[in-house]
């Protein structure tokens, strides 16, 4: 019971939910920058500076997260959280497109990403989710957790262009 609760009496709760949405996204970029990278064939300057670029938001997730669950989701960390999310979405969205760029649309790894979907309709969920923390945090909050749930699984897209 003394775990769960500190000297002022507020609950970690807050801390380690926080931690958990994040962990939870750090793993969804993980096994789907992984699956990515399994269809590419060639790199080049761009899609070193593309990952680069997603590196640098996905470290800002510490930052996010700690400030979210210390501020017990507080409007300003929540939004802060959200803007952190899209940029990194636009980014992850961003590698993906320069790294097609290289690969031509006939290639294994167009065919595995198609329209990409997803990728566009996450960014459009976490604007959605920013505009709703704006109004109640927990709301932004649940709206992020529905991103997460919709890439929890691994893309098995590249799977199975990589398999044909």
């Amino acid at each position: 019971m003394l775990a769960v609760f500190n000297p002022t009496g507020d609950t970690l709760l807050h801390v380690f939910s926080s931690y958990v949405l994040s962990f939870l996204y750090v793993g969804i970029y993980w096994n789907n920058h992984h699956h990515l990278f399994q269809a590419v064939k060639n790199i080049r300057g761009a899609v070193l500076w593309a990952n680069l670029h997603l590196l640098f938001w996905l470290s800002l997730f510490p930052f996010a997260t700690g400030w979210m669950g210390e501020k017990h989701f507080a409007t300003l960390p929540v939004v802060v959280y959200g803007g952190v999310l899209i940029m990194a979405g636009l980014s992850y969205y961003l590698l993906v497109r320069v790294l097609l760029s290289g690969h031509g649309t006939d290639s294994a790894l167009a065919k595995a990403i198609g329209s990409d979907f997803k990728g566009r309709i996450s960014v459009v969920i976490y604007a959605v989710g920013i505009a709703a923390a704006l109004l109640n945090a927990w709301l932004g909050v649940a709206i992020y957790t529905v991103v997460a749930l919709i890439w929890l699984c691994p893309d098995r897209r590249i799977e199975k262009a990589l398999a044909d």
